[in-house]
C-alpha cells in the first residue's frame, strides 16, 4: 500500500514549479536558494522575509529533501537562463545615455 505524502502550505501542479500555497508567486526554489546560498535557517529566511511564514518556509524545505533532483534541477535551469541573460547583455552605456561625472 502507497502512502501518498503531502506537504501542508505547498501546491504542486503537473508542469509546474511546486510553490506556496497562500503566495503561489513563490516558489520552494526561491526559498530553498536561500537555505543553499546563504546558509539561512528557515528563522532567518523568515528574518528577511517577514511575509513568510515559519510553517511555510519548513514545509517548503520538506518539499525540498524529499524533491531534490527536482528543485536542483529548476534552481540549475534558472542559473543557466541568468548567465545566458548577462553573457548576451549590451553594456548599459551603449544605450546612447552617457555617464558623466558631476
Amino acid at each position: 500500500m502507497t502512502v501518498a505524502v503531502t506537504y501542508p502550505h505547498i501546491k504542486k501542479i503537473d508542469g509546474n514549479p511546486a510553490q506556496l500555497e497562500r503566495l503561489p508567486r513563490i516558489r520552494v526554489a526561491q526559498i530553498v536558494i536561500d537555505y543553499l546560498n546563504h546558509g539561512w535557517s528557515a528563522d532567518e529566511i523568515c528574518i528577511h522575509y517577514p511575509h513568510l511564514k515559519l510553517a511555510e518556509v519548513h514545509s517548503a524545505m520538506a518539499y525540498y529533501f524529499d524533491h531534490q533532483v527536482e528543485i536542483d534541477a529548476e534552481i540549475g535551469e534558472e542559473q543557466k537562463m541568468i548567465e545566458e541573460s548577462r553573457k548576451n547583455a549590451k553594456p548599459s552605456n551603449e544605450t546612447g545615455l552617457s555617464c558623466q561625472a558631476g
